[in-house]
């Protein structure tokens, strides 16, 4: 199929803000498409040419998509960084540019979605001297070749900035309208999306044959989308909701799902990118130490000191996440792996089987005198008392505080579920737990903060129901000189002149910036507010928080899909209110 009809799509999407309308403007579009079109339609749709585990990212930075243009077009670097600090954006300097090139190809052809996907896969895969002439070469050859709007949507894609507001939900919900007419089909996608981790090919699959789709199981080195715990306020509530359940200690470290076939390992993180290479320790801990040939496992990492045995806290765990100096900082800083669940074993879906069967399995496999490997801390209880017990006793050590689990409950990847309860360290303030928002915005610095041209931050939560970001605060505080021009510096690179078409903002920061950087943050309280949109129905009020601030550094581990989301804090403002009223009767 000619990308023209692609980039028609893509226009039309830039056009709306309304999520049904993107629906069915992309099941419109799968409609016309052969399978592989569709696998291929939904990665350029999202800007990328292959799942985050694969490790394949485009990645060109703006200087050179500048001097493709220029090499396309004919007008000279000047005139194309002219043009962009008058317009903003790299795409509509090409779709300028493009009406009135002062050259043209001796031959041109009309483009295809997969000349475009194929031509942006050889960009990512290509290294080695002299690369970065070639990578430029072959996008002004897909310039040359490209109409004005096609031009548009090709320039964007390799500096991420598409604008289209197209999220996994979306993709889903377009592939069920196509086939049925209605998004019946959406659960039982999202479900195998979930062990699969690849929506290009549950969306070929599923164009060849909507029946093939529930042939998907879990296989070695393909990551699966992590399932995630609920809140509740207290030990007697996780009693109440769950009954008789276990508690684990709740590490503050990294979260790895770790696959192993034979002698081959790999490991993934949360947002499922591949950090194999990072941590030699644990990829041959598992390779020699567990009493099994094939299997899929969670666990927790942690830096210590090997002298004292103490835990490092998370920022500095999170120094072990790096591409260079990797052996001296596992000498440095080595990990400890606490295994908490089980997923695959020995060819056996294990996911189905209730907690204690997964966990019984999964301690038969580790050896009991490995340095890294080990159980993650696990007791049961049937009283709130006794879970209060182990709480003060982790929170003594330093640990986060606790998991409460269900011991009946399935795994259940990439849904938030009452089958996992976690419960946190009072942060001294009504508000119990930390929140992690999406940067939406920022502000520019005024008095003290001019210099660092950073005034604050604007914040939202993640609605996977409509798949947007909806703000939630603005952030003012919290933040050392350092993480001002730190942050300032990243935010720069993906500001926008208009928010992204999933952001749903009533406040408007000076600057707009892609939902990319995840930060968390404390407050004093969960309140309503008129000019925040979580929450927000109608003319009712939305939620905000009172007097948030930053707290540590940002979450690069986490994806924006993965902040807290809207029901989260709907159920923790109720979690607040009985809090209070709690207080109240004490009193």
């Amino acid at each position: 199929m000619d990308f023209s009809t692609l980039a028609s799509t893509m226009q039309a999407l830039e056009s709306t803000r309304s999520r049904n309308q993107m629906v069915d403007i992309i099941a419109s579009l799968f409609k016309q498409l052969s399978p592989d079109d569709v696998q291929r339609s939904v990665c350029l749709l999202q800007g990328v040419v292959a799942p985050p585990h694969k490790g394949i990212e485009v990645g060109l930075g703006e200087k050179l998509v500048e001097d493709a243009i220029s090499k396309a077009t004919g007008y000279s670097s000047k005139e194309v960084e002219k043009l962009y600090l008058k317009l903003g954006d790299l795409g509509s300097v090409a779709e300028e540019l493009c009406k009135g090139k002062k050259q043209t190809a001796l031959f041109s052809q009309t483009l295809s979605i997969e000349k475009v996907f194929s031509t942006f896969y050889k960009i990512a895969t290509l290294s080695g001297h002299g690369s970065q002439d070639v990578k430029i070469s072959m996008l002004a050859e897909l310039l040359n070749n490209s109409s004005s709007v096609e031009a548009k949507f090709i320039t964007r894609f390799p500096i991420g900035r598409l604008r289209l507001g197209v999220g996994d939900p979306t993709v889903l919900d377009s592939l069920s309208v196509m086939h049925r007419g209605d998004k019946s089909d959406r659960e039982i996608l999202e479900s195998k999306y979930n062990i699969c981790s690849d929506l290009g090919l549950i969306a070929k699959t599923y164009a060849q044959d909507p029946n093939s789709i529930s042939k998907f199981t879990m296989v070695p080195f393909t990551p699966i989308r992590p399932a995630l715990a609920e809140r509740l306020p207290s030990a007697k509530e996780i009693i109440e909701k769950m009954g008789p359940c276990t508690v684990e200690a709740k590490y503050d470290g990294f979260r790895l799902q770790i696959h192993r076939k034979g002698k081959e390992v790999e490991i993934f993180s949360r947002r499922m990118e591949r950090m194999t290479n990072m941590l030699p320790e644990v990829v041959a801990a598992v390779r020699d130490e567990l009493n099994c040939k094939d299997i899929i496992f969670e666990g927790e990492a942690l830096a210590y000191n090997e002298t004292s045995g103490e835990f490092y806290p998370f920022q500095q765990t999170m120094q072990r996440k790096r591409k260079h100096g990797v052996g001296a900082k596992s000498a440095e800083m080595p990990l400890r792996l606490f295994a908490f669940d089980l997923l695959y074993l020995d060819g056996k879906d294990m996911a189905a089987k209730p907690l204690r069967e997964r966990r019984k399995a999964l301690e038969s496999v580790l050896l009991k005198n490995s340095k890294t490997l080990s159980l993650s801390e696990s007791y049961p209880v049937k009283k709130p008392a006794e879970i209060e017990t182990h709480f003060e006793d982790f929170i003594s050590r330093g640990l986060e505080g606790l998991m409460a689990k269900d011991l009946n409950a399935p795994y259940t990847a990439g849904a938030r579920k009452f089958a996992w309860v976690k419960l946190k360290r009072s942060y001294r303030n009504e508000l119990s737990d930390t929140i992690d928002m999406v940067i939406i915005g920022y502000f520019a610095g005024k008095g003290a903060r001019t210099k660092f041209k950073f005034g604050g931050l604007l914040g939202a939560v993640y609605d996977p129901n409509t798949d947007t970001f909806q703000s939630l605060a603005k952030v003012g505080s919290g933040f050392s000189e350092e993480q001002m021009q730190s942050i300032e510096g990243l935010l720069s690179k993906i500001k926008t002149k208009k928010p992204n078409a999933r952001i749903n903002s009533i406040m408007e920061p000076t600057y707009w910036v892609e939902p990319k950087y995840v930060l968390t943050v404390t407050a004093d309280e969960i309140t309503r507010s008129p000019i925040h949109t979580c929450g927000k129905e109608g003319d009712s009020p939305g939620y905000a928080l009172r007097f948030p601030r930053m707290y540590g550094e940002l979450r690069t581990d986490k994806r924006a899909e993965d902040a807290t989301t809207t029901d989260e804090i709907l159920e923790m403002y109720k979690m607040q209110k009985r809090t209070e009223l709690s207080k109240e009767g004490e009193e």
